[in-house]
């Protein structure tokens, strides 16, 4: 079937009449549209900007990971610990589990932040095989001020948007991450089309 004819055709045969003129992904679609007309190629209006978005919005939060000798994940240890409440601990696995690391690369985020100063480790009263990861109290009083220096970035970046466009954004990327989150969604391909 003749995809221009389909329910998905591309409702857009040119740029978007909201687009930026310095639109990369704009100026990408036209190109895909003149030499694969063949296809629909509306879905880079929303993926591929929020696969740009994404990378601006990492390299904009980093600047405060920076700013306390921080890499993204030990920011995310910290972090954490932090939520955990008293005694700001929890096993590695644990932490594991709540930054969505795999165990080998969790261990190596520990070192660091032990090496540092800003972690402990220690055997576990009820199994001495286990291990758990504190905040030292240097560690503590950098995640606290890390962290809201850190929220005053995203609400820096968040201020971009009116509060309309913000709580609906908020509720479309809800409902989306669901969706993708659920159990049949986990056999689809990932990745941003190019």
């Amino acid at each position: 079937m003749d995809s221009r004819d389909s329910s998905h055709s591309d409702p857009h045969p040119g740029p978007h009449p909201d687009s930026h003129p310095d639109d990369r992904v704009a100026r990408i679609q036209a190109e895909w549209r003149r030499e694969r007309p063949d296809v629909d190629v509306s879905p880079q209006a929303v993926i591929g900007r929020l696969h740009r978005l994404a990378g601006r919005l990492t390299a904009e939060l980093r600047i405060v990971y920076d700013r306390y000798g921080l890499g993204e994940g030990e920011f995310d240890v910290l972090c954490a610990l932090r939520r955990a409440g008293e005694p700001f601990e929890r096993a590695p696995g644990e932490l594991a589990a709540h930054t969505m690391v795999t165990t080998g690369a969790m261990t190596k985020r520990i070192d660091r932040l032990e090496r540092a100063g800003l972690v402990t480790r220690r055997r576990s009263g009820d199994d001495q095989r286990a291990r758990i990861v504190a905040l030292t109290r240097p560690g503590l009083d950098l995640v606290d001020r890390a962290f809201a220096d850190h929220m005053r970035n995203e609400r820096r970046l968040l201020d971009l948007l009116t509060a309309d466009e913000s709580a609906g954004l908020e509720t479309l990327l809800t409902s989306w991450l669901a969706r993708m989150d659920a159990p049949s969604a986990g056999d689809r391909p990932a990745g941003p089309p190019r």
